[in-house]
């Protein structure tokens, strides 16, 4: 849980620190802006604030990586929500306000996390996991989204090494397989969930582990 808030801080603080002309440049979200993918961050801090207000009495069914579904292709930014996503993103007109609306939900969503018992059984999506694994998973949306958010943006601060390494951890667990020593945390991320193509260097790599890949996660 320390993880997240720790992770959650660095991906608001990142977004602060934007210019207004940054929220009109690509994000590594296809088809979406710099400003659609933090309407997007708004909306995933108020799904964590409607899960962590959602008590489950049953026994969880997932966990913090099987909470994760695999998709058999990678989004076209075409889906509806998505498609959503970008509309609302155009109705804020001002970035400042888009900024202001992340950082009041999203501070909320850090101390409802901050106040939350790790044992709470929670329900979200039709399964139910604790409070600790439904928040440790969100180390990994928030690492990938941080990749997005910086991968036009040279000058913007990286997301936490830590929170790369966790999510490397939980992606390397949902493929069943390790990916080489050699791909750093971040590349393994970018490759693993196509955010970018291998190179043949890496492809080979790879092994048998390039067939599954990439590994789109929702």
């Amino acid at each position: 849980m320390d993880l997240f808030s720790r992770s959650w801080t660095a991906l608001r603080t990142a977004v602060a620190g934007l210019s207004d002309e940054d929220f009109g440049e690509p994000s590594g979200c296809t088809g979406w802006l710099v400003r659609d993918l933090v309407c997007h961050l708004v909306i995933d801090a108020q799904d964590v604030l409607i899960t962590l207000a959602t008590p489950a009495e049953t026994e969880p069914t997932r966990d913090a990586v099987t909470y994760w579904e695999v998709a058999g292709t990678p989004p076209t930014g075409d889906d509806p929500l998505d498609a959503l996503t970008v509309r609302l993103a155009a109705a804020y007109e001002d970035p400042r306000l888009l900024m202001f609306h992340l950082d009041d939900v999203g501070s909320a969503a850090g101390r409802a996390a901050g106040l939350a018992d790790p044992r709470l059984r929670v329900g979200t999506r039709d399964v139910v996991l604790t409070a600790g694994d439904y928040l440790s998973a969100y180390v990994l949306e928030w690492s990938l989204h941080h990749l997005d958010l910086v991968a036009y943006l040279p000058d913007a601060a990286p997301p936490p090494a830590e929170g790369l390494a966790r999510s490397r951890e939980m992606l390397e667990r949902i493929a069943g397989a390790a990916f080489p020593a050699s791909f750093s945390d971040k590349d393994a991320l970018l490759v693993g969930t196509g955010r970018r193509a291998p190179t043949d260097a890496e492809k080979a790599g790879l092994g048998k582990l390039a067939t599954t890949l990439p590994l789109v996660l929702g």
